[in-house]
């Protein structure tokens, strides 16, 4: 049986193709891979990997123990997922020497905001809707620290002002309320050889930024913007 797909003619098994649905496309017969059922429900999820062990459901906390303080104060980077309340979700990168987060209290975190680019898509994302994911990382660990929680923006001085890096005080930042905290097994890291000297790649055997930003705006030559990108990476970090 012949389908078209990206207005290519391809043979395609008639297993592969169920009934038309209501904009005239195929549908796919009712089995997925590894002939298990569509996942289309909560119900239809569990019932795809099973229930969770219960020692992964003890393991989340709603406080800061011991131990994910500890692996703060260890991390130099973390991503923090948002979303504007609208099902529009943004992750987005943090980073700086270790324990550049502050834990306030066992409930509370601080991210003190470093020079970016002003698109401040977090910050405008939690004026929207609050909760956040966070997920720390620390070189050489592979587990990681997972966090959700609300966020707030802090414009407080007794908060901020510890946080100063090079004579730069930061003037705002993000404060996390913490709902549940646990740790993230190793795995993923593990696959992906994270950390792995020899997984490294060489930098000249992908363009600059500076030359991604000029070829796909269009707006800058390519030698303007690497230049412009090298300055601030140099002189403009905080």
């Amino acid at each position: 049986m012949d389908a078209r797909f990206g207005g290519l003619d391809y043979a395609v098994p008639a297993f592969y193709l169920g009934a038309r649905n209501g904009n005239g496309r195929f549908a796919m017969d009712q089995q997925g891979a590894g002939g298990k059922p569509p996942v289309k429900s909560q119900e239809d999820l569990r019932g795809h990997f099973g229930q969770v062990s219960p020692l992964a459901e003890k393991k989340v906390l709603h406080h800061l123990d011991k131990f994910c303080r500890d692996f703060i104060a260890l991390s130099p980077f973390l991503v923090i997922a948002s979303s504007d309340g609208n099902g529009h979700a943004d992750a987005s990168p943090r980073g700086d020497a270790p324990g550049f987060v502050s834990v306030i209290d066992n409930k509370t975190l601080l991210i003190p905001d470093r020079r970016g680019n002003n698109r401040v898509d977090t910050f405008g994302n939690i004026i929207a809707s609050p909760g956040v994911g966070l997920i720390f990382m620390v070189p050489g660990i592979n587990e990681t620290l997972r966090i959700n929680g609300r966020a707030e923006i802090s414009q407080e001085p007794d908060l901020l002002t510890p946080l100063t890096v090079q004579n730069v005080t930061p003037v705002i930042g993000l404060k996390v309320h913490v709902d549940e905290v646990y740790f993230h097994c190793g795995k993923a890291l593990m696959r992906s050889k994270l950390w792995s000297p020899a997984a490294q790649v060489e930098r000249n055997s992908f363009p600059t930024l500076g030359r991604i930003i000029a070829e796909q705006t269009a707006a800058i030559e390519v030698e303007v913007a690497e230049k412009a990108m090298e300055e601030a990476y140099r002189t403009r970090l905080y």
